[in-house]
C-alpha cells in the first residue's frame, strides 16, 4: 500500500509519498496561496506527475493541516499533532519534544514512547511564527535568509511588544533612529527564539527536534539550541514532517 500526505498549511502545502516499503519516496512543497482547494489539486497534478495516482487501487490519502478539509480527494482527515507526531517519530526517535514553527502558529510535541504525551499551541498570535519573520524581512527589505545571515554579525538590540503589529512599529522606529540593519535583524530572531525557547520549555525537555518551514535556517537552530541550553536535531526533510505523519497514517488504512 502505498500512503500519500497532504499537509495543507496556512503558507506552505506540502506532500509526502510513503512507499510499500515504508520510505518516503517524494516530496513537494508549494505555496498555499489564496485557495486551499486549488493546493490541494495543485498537489494532486504534481503527485499524477511523479506517476502516483490519487485514486489508485493500492494508494490511500490522510489530509492534514490548517486546510485539510479542503483535501477533496483524501479519503481521511486528520490533526495536526497527531500527523507531526507520526512523523517526527520516523524521522528523529520516539522520545522527545518535537518544535513546529509554522506559518501562522507554533506546536510544541511531547512525544513518550513514540505516541504524543501532550501539546500546546500558540495559534492566537503571529509573534513567534514564520509569518513574524517574513513580516520584518519585509520590513528590511531583505529575504529570511539575508536576515540570518546579517543577525550573525548584529549586536542584540531588544524588541520586546509581544503582537506583531507593534513589533513591527518598533522596528520602524528602530530604522527611523539609524540602527543598523544587522542589529534589528539580530533582536527580530531573538524575539521570535526566545517565545518558541519559553513554549518548549515547559514541555518534557531533550532531545528537541525541530520541524516546519525554519528547520533549513542554520541560525535559527542555533539560537533556539542556544536558549534551550541543548541541541536541536533537524533535517530538510523535517519541513515535511507533517506531510509524513499523514503518509504514514494513510499505509495504516484499508
Amino acid at each position: 500500500m502505498i500512503g500519500i500526505g497532504i499537509d495543507i498549511g496556512s503558507t506552505a502545502a506540502k506532500a509526502a509519498v510513503v512507499d510499500g516499503g515504508g520510505s518516503v519516496a517524494w516530496t513537494c512543497v508549494q505555496p498555499t496561496g489564496f485557495s486551499s482547494v486549488d493546493a490541494s489539486e495543485r498537489l494532486r497534478e504534481a503527485l499524477a506527475a511523479a506517476g502516483y495516482d490519487v485514486a489508485a487501487d493500492d494508494v490511500r490519502v490522510v489530509a492534514t493541516g490548517y486546510g485539510r478539509v479542503a483535501v477533496l480527494y483524501a479519503h481521511k482527515v486528520v490533526t495536526e499533532i497527531t500527523c507531526h507526531g507520526t512523523g517526527a517519530v520516523r524521522l528523529f526517535g520516539d522520545h522527545g519534544t518535537v518544535i513546529d514553527v509554522g506559518g501562522q502558529d507554533t506546536k510544541v510535541i511531547q512525544l513518550k514512547s513514540g505516541r504524543v504525551a501532550k501539546f500546546a499551541m500558540n495559534d492566537k498570535c503571529a509573534a513567534g511564527t514564520g509569518r513574524f519573520l517574513e513580516i520584518m524581512a519585509d520590513r528590511l527589505g531583505i529575504s529570511q535568509q539575508q536576515m540570518a545571515d546579517l543577525a550573525r554579525i548584529g549586536e542584540p538590540t531588544k524588541i520586546s511588544s509581544m503582537c506583531t503589529v507593534f513589533a513591527e512599529s518598533e522596528v520602524i522606529s528602530l530604522i527611523g533612529r539609524g540602527e543598523p540593519r544587522e542589529n534589528i535583524a539580530r533582536g527580530v530572531i531573538e524575539s521570535v527564539v526566545s517565545r518558541v525557547a519559553t513554549m518548549a520549555g515547559q514541555a518534557a525537555g531533550a532531545p528537541y527536534y525541530l520541524t516546519g518551514g525554519l528547520c533549513e535556517n542554520a541560525y535559527v537552530v542555533e539560537r533556539l539550541a542556544a536558549q534551550l541550553g541543548s541541541p536541536v536535531t533537524t533535517s530538510p526533510q523535517a519541513r515535511f514532517a507533517g506531510a509524513i505523519g499523514a503518509a504514514i497514517r494513510a499505509q495504516a488504512l484499508n
